[in-house]
């Protein structure tokens, strides 16, 4: 899929999410989407709060821009895919998605994904959806947007099923050959790649809708607290800022015939500590795959695997960052049984293995 469309997380959940995503599954599902429910890997997900768009999009605005900034697109059909909170995404062709936001948050995301996706795509060893080309603003619509290939498969939250050690080596692949020193001018995201414990309030938050909702306890929040205060005595991470995805879990993942197929929805790429991104060893893999997971990741760190130490301390900001995610799918995706189940799954995972996403 591209990572044009994005999986919707109400900004108070942990003050990032924008978007619980254009991605999900279900045709049932509110959000307004054609006919073809796994097109590039979209889930569709019934969002009941979506915000008014600042500016119409429509099939034919985005045919009269293609028009006339990309001629030789003009004559490709232009449908309808989907719509999330910041971007509405059509296909063109059999090959591309044009993405354009709808909202002025949106444009932002797409400024920084042109700028920086082009430069990462090209030594990553998995799809991503980075720009092929790019459009200005032009007859009356105010932003830049974007033209992303179309990667085939569905997400990993979703799939039937998958290779679980592929996957391990995979995405541990995908993420040693991302994970490299970034340029200070790195996208800021205050809630991704900093030290685990500035999220404390928010957990406690979370977890406190968890326990307190019509007297009724999901989890079981002494054993939620101990781990957590386990992790946060973990060392800190004291290496240069890396190049960071930001919102890797199992529905930005793709799958195609049982084998990772590609990684989507870069919008909150930013730079810190590795083990944010790490995280998601917890999420989509069985404990019997994580020695397999940070086996690759070493290995494909390479010449700058002093940068990034595996060891027992990443192991377990890995595992706090999977532990916090899963309590923020549990409270805040009622309206999204993919996450709300993702985050079941995570939890109950990081709590039978309390060593978390480890080798």
């Amino acid at each position: 899929m591209n990572g044009s469309a994005r999986l919707h997380r109400p900004r108070e959940a942990d003050g990032m999410w924008r978007t619980l995503s254009q991605r999900p599954a279900h045709a049932h599902s509110s959000l307004a989407m054609a006919q073809e429910p796994w097109m590039a890997g979209l889930i569709v997900v019934a969002v009941n709060r979506m915000p008014t768009a600042d500016v119409e999009v429509s099939a034919d605005l985005v045919r009269r821009l293609l028009a006339d900034q990309h001629p030789d697109l003009a004559r490709v059909p232009v449908e309808f895919l989907a719509n999330g909170w910041d971007n509405e995404l059509y296909r063109v062709g059999d090959g591309l998605i044009a993405r354009l936001p709808r909202r002025a948050l949106g444009a932002q995301i797409i400024k920084n994904e042109q700028r920086w996706l082009p430069r990462l795509a090209p030594r990553l060893p998995l799809p991503i959806p980075y720009p092929e080309r790019t459009g200005v603003p032009a007859l009356g619509y105010p932003y830049s947007w974007s033209v992303v290939p179309y990667l085939p498969g569905v997400p990993a939250a979703q799939a039937s099923s998958f290779d679980p050690a592929g996957a391990a080596a995979a995405l541990g692949g995908f993420l040693g050959a991302l994970h490299v020193p970034a340029p200070a001018d790195a996208p800021a995201n205050p809630f991704r790649g900093g030290p685990l414990a500035e999220r404390a309030g928010n957990f406690a938050a979370n977890l406190a809708l968890l326990t307190g909702q019509a007297g009724q306890v999901r989890v079981d929040p002494d054993a939620v607290l101990r781990e957590w205060d386990a992790v946060l005595a973990a060392p800190g991470y004291d290496g240069p800022p890396l190049w960071l995805h930001g919102d890797l879990h199992p529905a930005n993942v793709l799958v195609n015939d049982g084998q990772v197929s590609g990684v989507i929805d870069f919008g909150d790429i930013t730079a810190g500590d590795p083990a944010s991104d790490l995280s998601v060893a917890g999420m989509l893999l069985p404990p019997g795959c994580y020695a397999r997971f940070w086996s690759a990741y070493q290995a494909a760190g390479g010449s700058w695997g002093s940068w990034v130490r595996v060891d027992d301390a990443l192991r377990a900001r890995a595992r706090g960052w999977a532990l916090y995610l899963s309590i923020v799918f549990l409270a805040h995706s009622e309206d999204n049984p993919v996450l709300l189940e993702v985050g079941r799954r995570t939890l109950r995972t990081v709590l039978e293995d309390q060593r978390g996403p480890a080798g």
